[in-house]
Parts: structure tokens; sequence; C-alpha cells
């Protein structure tokens, strides 16, 4: 599930789940400290913070079990069923706070006020964190959205760069293998239409056929100029990646590598499952001076910001020179829940 479609799946990251509990230690000071109290502050500090946690814990698990059905619902409607939750679970356990003052003889007038002051005090911070919420998500809407618009300013510097090379790939191939044109022409077609529709998610596997068509019809060009190696696991995670995140890389190693060795060189590609997520690499040679290597970078750049964007931030590019060859490592999260993607 895209972690933009559902806001609840910040609420299971380490920082949101600090910020809770030390939330509700910071709740439980202030009531401890309202000038109302005329006995040990520290004793009530204690006990309101026992509730204030016990409230926020058990309003965290219910919204945890219902997370799928709660994720289908529109923002701000989430938002109000997380309030009603959040009162629910208060008043569960002011019931559970007026047995226990009940059995210790407090009088029906004392408990009755300290079950409203309870639902009182979960309805204003409810409120207050509707708010909060609504222009967090407001906030967020705004910025995935302008990370789109510069993806899509990216993806159009890159256009005329990829419509050269392909328009020259196939007017070589046109005069030098013209049985072949056909098929390649079709590649080119679907390669063009993964591009010209911005950004978005497609299977990994059709992402590495995408690849795999655009080295074929390199390789048909270069000959045997250029050697291919293709290592892809069998027990991929079915996952989605961002379009046009892998062939780039591909690219560079074609521009910035083979084109620049005479004789030509190898370009490899790898896939395997990792422990928790999925590392492609893409090797290639380079001239001796290794000069070639400093070319990765509209296309390295673009890849890297689509991972990063549409995978929340949990995926990732390295790139590096490794025994005289260029190495673009991509590792993506294999949970989608993790990679928020």
């Amino acid at each position: 599930m895209n972690a933009s479609a559902n806001p609840l799946a910040a609420l299971w990251r380490p920082p949101a789940l600090l910020s809770v509990v030390l939330g509700g230690e910071a709740l439980a000071a202030i009531i401890a400290l309202a000038p109302a109290q005329n006995a040990d502050r520290l004793v009530h500090f204690g006990l309101a913070s026992l509730c204030v946690q016990w409230v926020a814990i058990g309003t965290l698990c219910a919204l945890y079990l219902l997370r799928r059905p709660l994720g289908r619902l529109p923002p701000l409607r989430l938002a109000w069923v997380c309030l009603m939750l959040l009162l629910g679970m208060s008043l569960l356990v002011a019931a559970a706070a007026w047995s226990v003052m009940a059995m210790g003889g407090a009088p029906d007038v004392s408990r009755m006020r300290f079950v409203l002051r309870m639902l009182g005090i979960a309805l204003v911070v409810g409120l207050v964190g509707l708010l909060t919420y609504q222009n967090y998500w407001q906030s967020r809407q705004l910025a995935i959205r302008a990370k789109q618009l510069e993806l899509e300013a990216l993806q159009a510097r890159i256009r005329p760069h990829f419509l050269f090379n392909t328009l020259n790939t196939g007017a070589a191939l046109v005069h030098q293998h013209p049985d072949e044109a056909e098929r390649v022409l079709l590649d080119l077609a679907d390669l063009f239409r993964s591009a010209l529709r911005g950004p978005r998610q497609i299977p990994l596997a059709e992402e590495l056929a995408l690849t795999h068509r655009y080295l074929e019809i390199e390789a048909l060009r270069f000959g045997p100029r250029l050697r291919l190696d293709w290592k892809l696991a069998d027990d991929l995670p079915d996952i989605t990646v961002p379009s046009l995140s892998i062939q780039p890389l591909a690219e560079n190693a074609i521009r910035h590598g083979i084109e620049q060795l005479p004789g030509g060189g190898r370009v490899d590609v790898e896939a395997h499952r990792s422990a928790d997520g999925v590392e492609i690499l893409i090797r290639n040679d380079l001239p001796a001076d290794g000069a070639a290597g400093s070319g990765h970078a509209i296309g390295l750049s673009s890849a890297r910001e689509r991972i990063i964007a549409l995978t929340g931030g949990h995926g990732r590019i390295d790139t590096g020179t490794e025994d005289g060859r260029f190495v673009a490592r991509i590792w993506l999260p294999g949970n989608p829940l993790i990679g928020g993607y």
C-alpha cells in the first residue's frame, strides 16, 4: 500500500510512537501541575501518566488492528473515526478507573467528576490533534505534488536525449539489419510508452523487461562490441518499482562506458533477493582512465529521485567504481508497507 495513500502508515514508525509516548507524559505533567491539585503532585502525575498512556497505547492498538478497513476511508473521515476511537478508549479507561475508585471507597460525585474530566481532556486533545493532522496531511499532499512536478520536469529534460539515442539506433538498424527493424520499432514503441506516461509504478518484471529490450536494441547496433550478461534470480518478489528507474542506468552504461571503448565492453545486469528487499546491480566496463564514470549525471539523478520519492525514502541507488568498472546498485524494499510504495 502506498504510504501517501494511507495516512496511518506513519503511526507505526519509531519516531511517531516515541512522540506519542513523550506527548502523553507531557500531558500528564500538565495535569499534575494544575493549580487545582491540592495533594501530592507526584502521585497525581503517576496516576495521570498511567491513564494517558493506557488511552494512547490502546488507541494505537485499535488503529493497528483496524488499519486495513480504515486505510480505505477518505483522509478526513479517517480523522474523525480516529477521534471517536480515542474517546471510546478514554471511556473504557475511565470505566476501569471508576471501578478502582469504587473499591477504594471514593464517593460517586468524585468518580463522576473524574470521568467527565478525563473525557473532556481527551476531547480537547483529540480536536487539537485533528486540526494538526489536517494541516500535516495538506502539507504532505502539497509536498508529494511538488515532488511529482519536479520528477516530470526532470523527465522532460531526459526525453530529447532518449529520443535522439533511440532514433539513431533505429536508423542504424534499418540500414544494417532491415529484417529486424520491425521488432526493434515495436520495442522502441514500448520504451516510449513508458517514458511518456510520467512518474508511476510498474511491476519489477516489467521494468526489467523494458531494460532488456533497450539493451537488446543496443546490442544489435554495437554488434560484437557489446556483450551482455543477465543474472536474474527466480525468486524475485512481486513488487512495484518507479517506471524508468532501471533503464536509464543501463542507458548510462552504454553512453558513458561502451561507447567510449573502441573495442567495446561488457554490461552485466544482476537482480537477486536480499534479506529484506531486492538488490539490482548494473556493471559496465570503463576506459582505462575511468574518465567516463563522471558522465553518469542526468539519468542517474532522475533514477535516484524516482526511487527516493516513490518508495518513501526507503529505496536507494549507490554508485561507484570497482575494479575498473562502473557499478550502480539499486536497493528496493521487498515489503510495500515497509517501503512505503
